[in-house]
């Protein structure tokens, strides 16, 4: 039988985290050597990407700033990248209208306060909705990236049975931004739960969300037994019901609103201190496991209408919603097994999510995965 093999046009990682100084450089080119065309690349830097231009005078990187760092470190092999301001309590509506104006800024990223690694930045989503700056990007056509959880819940409502973090912001907030800011562009960012899945299934054509290989493959089952704590990531991986929820939304041959983002997110040390660091590295790796969930999810990858489906995932929906090329250039994707290795990077060593998902120790070496990179 012949090796199955997916030609693909290059795909846009729309949510990756890509740090900063000489750590840039290997997550870049992992990036790349995965078949991206381009790249969103994540704001919650240290300090955050809080201005949008050079010329302004305050604290933070700016996207013109970062985003020429990027460059500089390979990134210039990419068709484009594009770096959103991080809302603070500094950011106003004047910052909105002049950076869209200066052809800069294109998509802020709202985080919940203290609600992930590096969200210590964030205001309340009230904040945004009453201080004119949502109102400012609806005007000026910037898209808005989510992350959508509910902050200070209590311990015991924030991940129950009953409810959890992103259920209730899907349900309380989300609803009322749509209301408020009807031609506002959103994106659901890494959703993970059904309540959000049928939210952005539901709204009109400028709601639109990305999801994970991990929220595909996994469930908080896979993260508690034997504590996988390189599947910990924000939000966390929720239950079956929720997997399944994700799984429909991607495989439909409808599907034009759910599109891949990996966030992807380095740690050199997970467990430290003050707890376990949040996010799981599928730098290198993500394509290959988006197509593994597909298998997963119960599709057949050497059919002519699943394969439709992943390409309208992994490389039309999300450039299409950003309003960026389909990449004329392509990539291979095989059925072949692939070998994962540990990325030697400046800092620390980066465990790549299939390594650290081993039943044995992950610092042990190599994991494989069952679809590679030709």
């Amino acid at each position: 039988m012949d090796q199955l093999t997916l030609t693909l046009p290059r795909w846009w990682d729309l949510h990756a985290h890509f740090r900063q100084d000489k750590l840039c450089a290997p997550l870049l080119k992992a990036h790349y050597d995965m078949g991206c065309a381009g790249i969103l690349a994540m704001p919650n830097t240290q300090p955050p990407v809080s201005k949008v231009s050079e010329s302004e005078d305050s604290d933070g990187w700016s996207i013109e700033g970062y985003r020429n760092m990027l460059l500089a470190a390979g990134g210039d092999k990419f068709a484009d990248i594009i770096v959103p301001l991080y809302l603070t309590k500094d950011t106003t509506p004047a910052m909105i209208d002049a950076g869209a104006k200066k052809g800069l800024l294109r998509a802020c990223k709202y985080y919940p306060p203290h609600g992930t690694t590096g969200a210590e930045h964030g205001q309340p989503f009230s904040v945004f909705m009453e201080n004119g700056v949502f109102a400012a990007m609806e005007e000026n056509n910037v898209i808005l990236c989510v992350h959508g959880e509910e902050h200070g819940m209590k311990t015991e409502e924030y991940f129950s049975r009953n409810t959890n973090a992103e259920e209730f912001f899907y349900k309380a907030r989300m609803p009322r931004a749509i209301d408020k800011f009807p031609a506002l562009k959103i994106v659901a960012e890494h959703v993970t739960t059904r309540a959000a899945v049928d939210l952005v299934s539901r709204a009109g054509n400028n709601i639109a969300a990305n999801i994970t290989p991990q929220h595909l493959i996994y469930t908080v089952s896979h993260l508690l037994r034997g504590l996988k704590y390189h599947l910990y990531c924000l939000p966390l991986v929720k239950w079956e019901e929720d997997r399944e929820a994700l799984r429909r939304a991607v495989i439909s041959p409808g599907n034009t609103k759910f599109f891949a983002g990996t966030d992807s997110a380095p740690h050199a040390k997970k467990a430290t201190s003050c707890g376990c660091a949040a996010g799981c590295y599928t730098g290198g790796v993500a394509a290959q496991l988006y197509a593994e969930a597909f298998e997963l999810a119960g599709a057949d990858l050497s059919k002519t209408d699943a394969q439709a489906a992943f390409k309208k995932f992994l490389c039309v929906n999300g450039p299409a919603f950003y309003g960026l090329p389909v990449a004329k250039d392509t990539f291979d994707l095989e059925k072949k097994e692939q070998s994962v290795e540990i990325l030697r990077a400046p800092g620390g060593d980066i465990i790549p999510l299939p390594v650290g998902m081993q039943i044995d120790d992950p610092l042990g070496g190599k994991a494989a995965i069952p679809w590679s990179i030709r």
